[in-house]
């Protein structure tokens, strides 16, 4: 099968590997129609983060089944499927809290390969979410949507449930990438009343709008904190983090009000923090791995069935897994908020 796989920091390939089998009770095997790059992706792309050359990669997908093991009762071949990068088992203790992107029974390397024709999926029987009906039954705009389901709709909800946002609330989204405009999706999803978008570009700042944005920062920094406070009389009551960048988390915690949560599911850039900030304040700092297919099977795949958010739009172009070099250098040079991959015909 084909499949793209990292060369170097600046180089992808596509390849023909093996086609994965079931090595557990647990697997399912996955046909992919539609896969994408994620911001996270080019930590390793750009060299910042260590990757093995020649290691397939990708964590975002929905397909059809094509195999299942033998513990596998709740997903039958021909399912079409949302393929959340957290393979979450819903028994251990973490799945059962709500926490299925801390699941205590995840495999290590699981969670990658994604942008290639085939996947083998671990815990296959709880992790994956079942869409009715097979792709054909659905929109090219649907799909899309769907596929952010995978992940980055997912993380964005993530945020505003860790910061806590409810109906009524003011909300600061740090971030304007694809996490950052899904988070906005989900501040407004949750009932926020007015929702601040902190982004320096014009594209992102018109589609945080359609979104649900009522307000935009583009300044950062000492300026940034300023207009916030000026624009809220105080401070915001949640600050959803999706950068990870120690000046975002930095600015996070200075523009919520006194008691004000922060979600955070920025990926951290640097492993110390200065949390006495937070204590003079008594700022709330919630966050990490998202709960996946928790939030899809209770929130949002109804949300986007129904058409109640249409988070699919953050893809701004596509290409076909041939053109995987593509798809990369245009979230790398921005000229992409998300690139979508179409592997297969629906």
């Amino acid at each position: 099968m084909k499949a793209a796989v990292f060369i170097e920091p600046g180089k992808m390939a596509v390849q023909e590997v093996e086609k994965p089998k079931i090595e557990k009770a647990t697997d399912a095997v996955i046909r992919i129609v539609r896969a994408c790059v994620c911001g996270s992706d080019l930590w390793w792309y750009r060299g910042i983060a260590k990757r093995d050359p020649n290691s397939l990669v990708g964590h975002e997908a929905i397909g059809v089944v094509e195999e299942v093991g033998a513990e596998v009762t709740d997903i039958k071949v021909g399912d079409f499927v949302i393929a959340p990068f957290t393979h979450g088992c819903g028994h251990c203790a973490a799945c059962l809290a709500g926490f299925d992107g801390d699941c205590m029974n995840q495999e290590a390397g699981g969670n990658s390969g994604y942008q290639g024709e085939y996947l083998r999926f671990v815990n296959a029987n709880w992790a994956l979410v079942k869409v009715p009906g097979d792709p054909k039954s659905y929109s090219d705009a649907m799909l899309n949507s769907l596929l952010t389901l995978a992940d980055v709709m997912a993380t964005g909800y993530h945020a505003a449930a860790s910061a806590e946002v409810k109906k009524g609330d003011t909300v600061v989204v740090m971030g304007d990438g694809a996490v950052g405009l899904c988070g906005v999706i989900a501040a407004k999803l949750r009932g926020a009343k007015r929702i601040i978008a902190m982004s320096r570009h014009e594209d992102r700042q018109k589609l945080a709008r359609e979104f649900g944005a009522t307000d935009i920062v583009p300044e950062r920094g000492a300026e940034a904190v300023e207009k916030v406070m000026k624009l809220t009389d105080g401070g915001a009551d949640a600050v959803l983090e999706c950068v990870g960048t120690e000046q975002s988390v930095a600015t996070a915690v200075k523009v919520g009000r006194p008691g004000a949560i922060i979600g955070r599911v920025g990926v951290p850039q640097k492993a110390e923090m200065n949390t006495n900030d937070l204590f003079w304040r008594n700022i709330g700092l919630r966050g990490g791995i998202a709960s996946v297919t928790t939030y899809d099977k209770n929130v949002l795949l109804d949300a986007v069935l129904s058409g109640k958010i249409n988070p699919g739009k953050v893809f701004t172009k596509r290409f076909d897994l041939d053109h995987i070099q593509a798809a990369y250098e245009a979230m790398d040079q921005r000229t992409a908020i998300k690139s979508l991959i179409t592997v297969s015909e629906v």
